[in-house]
């Protein structure tokens, strides 16, 4: 293939904006506070399940300590209606069977308030346990918040700079005889790199140097001979600089 020489020295300028857009492209890929999300959304999915069993440990200690207040509140009833009637008076068979029944409803009472006043005290801590969990929760959707919004603002920069370099890539690329885009494009999506300059004899994709064969016949191309390495395939663009 043969091109002007100033045609594949622009290769090299059109090769840089290239691989700024691959680095952006990459740094967008890779940004830090993706992985942060990714943490956070896996922590949150844990404090969730987290949240289900303290809230349900809290909704079961309700119900039963609403039960008992149902059963205190049953014994209370009938301790009011015993005591009217033993205040009503009557026979001495019928009062004793009161007194009985009252002392026997005033064990019951005292027992249940004992056991409701324990779970009270378990759902105390299991209250201290569901808001430790809640607060977690808070923080690290605190947390996932600053992250994505880090991560948008990052994204708008990285999108302004594609932006740039890509306005300029534009008319760099419509200056290039086609067949020479077509070929560095083609070199470029293999390897990411198209064209690369000779330094000191040295191509500048593969690093390694000419000697031989090689380098006579890179040498002995005509200045409008689209040269490319032996090793990598990739465009070797020659200048002053080259050493050949």
């Amino acid at each position: 293939m043969k091109a002007a020489p100033e045609a594949q020295r622009r290769l090299l300028d059109l090769q840089a904006i290239d691989t700024s857009l691959a680095q952006l492209a990459h740094r967008k890929r890779t940004l830090p506070e993706l992985a942060e999300i990714d943490a956070v959304a896996r922590e949150l999915s844990a404090l969730e399940d987290e949240r289900v069993r303290a809230q349900v440990a809290v909704d079961d200690l309700d119900r039963d300590i609403s039960r008992y207040e149902k059963d205190i509140e049953q014994v209370r009833v009938r301790k009011d209606r015993d005591q009217q009637r033993l205040e009503a008076g009557g026979a001495l068979r019928e009062i004793e069977g009161l007194q009985h029944e009252l002392a026997t409803l005033n064990r019951r009472q005292s027992e249940l308030e004992d056991a409701e006043l324990e779970l009270m005290e378990q759902r105390e801590a299991a209250e201290q346990t569901l808001n430790a969990v809640l607060q977690r929760l808070a923080e690290a959707g605190a947390r996932r918040a600053a992250a994505e919004q880090r991560r948008d603002e990052a994204y708008a920069e990285i999108a302004k700079e594609q932006e740039f370099k890509s306005s300029a890539r534009g008319p760099l690329a419509a200056d290039l005889p086609p067949d020479l885009l077509s070929l560095y494009d083609k070199i470029r999506e293999d390897s990411g790199l198209g064209a690369a300059l000779v330094r000191s004899g040295r191509c500048g994709g593969c690093r390694i140097e000419l000697y031989g064969a090689d380098l006579a016949r890179v040498k002995a191309a005509p200045a409008d001979e689209v040269v490319r390495c032996e090793e990598c395939r990739r465009i070797m663009v020659r200048t002053p600089e080259s050493g050949l």
